[in-house]
């Protein structure tokens, strides 16, 4: 078996693209600088971008965290943008959620910190959020409840409301967990709502979720799109600003670049094509480029 792998053309040419990132990754100096957060009053919608696809959001009076990864290493895969914030300067959490399994989004040892460092705060320890079929993988990280949720199901956590919503993408931890659910939130307090993607591809879901849930910000993913089958499961910048088109939300948020190296693009790129394509569709006054830890209010 493993001789017949060797001698494979395509598994030794991803072979040998994933050593390139590797390496690449490795001697690439890490860069950015980590901040206090900023805390908001009289229910304002407050909007700090950690890194990757991790935000830290605060609605109706309510702390809430969305694939939250502080990881300075995954795997053999270098950061190379710190965190915008650091773990032991957050809030207690009041709610916190993972899109899906992956291991960019869904990080156990970041998980777990957050849980614990409420219950100390606080003396009990925040919801989680979760698809279905995800259950096992944070059963033991110390969370009060763990709901998961399928596609246009609802939760409400005090004030705010999520709910689960489609996605193109897929689920697996590993190879063999294709059965796991994935997809975006949308997350509504008083006169506010967030839609954070996730992972996706671009797909009609977008107009669906704009019409039934009409999301105020829309928090959308740029990188990971080169080779170009990697557009099977990751929007482009131009994906990205169709999706945007699609939702009418009011502002777009871009995510998913810049902090770990998982595909093939320049390390800067996705942002320049994004300005591009705003400009191109008349809406750059409307796409707001997040520096980590800083936050905006909205």
């Amino acid at each position: 078996m493993i001789k017949s792998s060797l001698n494979n053309p395509a598994l030794r040419k991803r072979a040998s693209n994933f050593t390139r990132l590797v390496r690449h990754s490795a001697i690439t100096p890490r860069t950015g600088r980590t901040h206090k957060p900023t805390l908001v009053t009289n229910g304002d919608l407050g909007v700090t971008f950690i890194g990757h696809s991790s935000f830290f959001l605060q609605m109706g009076g309510l702390n809430a965290m969305i694939d939250p990864n502080f990881a300075r290493w995954l795997f053999v895969l270098k950061r190379l943008r710190q965190p915008g914030l650091n773990l032991r300067d957050l809030p207690p959490m009041d709610v916190v959620l993972v899109t899906h399994a992956h291991f960019d989004h869904l990080h156990r040892q970041s998980l777990r910190t957050i849980a614990r460092q409420t219950r100390r705060q606080t003396g009990t320890a925040p919801t989680l959020i979760v698809p279905h079929h995800v259950f096992d993988l944070v059963s033991d990280l110390g969370f009060k409840k763990i709901v998961e949720l399928e596609w246009w199901n609802t939760h409400h956590e005090g004030g705010l409301e999520v709910t689960h919503v489609p996605s193109r993408h897929w689920g697996a931890r590993i190879l063999k967990d294709s059965h796991r659910g994935y997809g975006g939130y949308v997350l509504r307090a008083g006169e506010h709502s967030v839609y954070h993607a996730g992972d996706t591809a671009y797909f009609s879901g977008f107009r669906e979720i704009g019409r039934r849930l009409a999301p105020e910000l829309a928090l959308l993913p740029i990188g990971a799109y080169d080779p170009p089958q990697f557009r099977n499961v990751h929007t482009s910048p131009a994906d990205a600003m169709r999706a945007f088109l699609d939702l009418k939300s009011q502002w777009m948020v871009p995510m998913h670049y810049g902090t770990f190296r998982l595909s093939h693009e320049p390390i800067d790129e996705p942002l320049k094509l994004l300005a591009r394509e705003a400009n191109a569709a008349g809406v750059k006054d409307k796409v707001v480029v997040l520096e980590e830890g800083v936050t905006r209010l909205f």
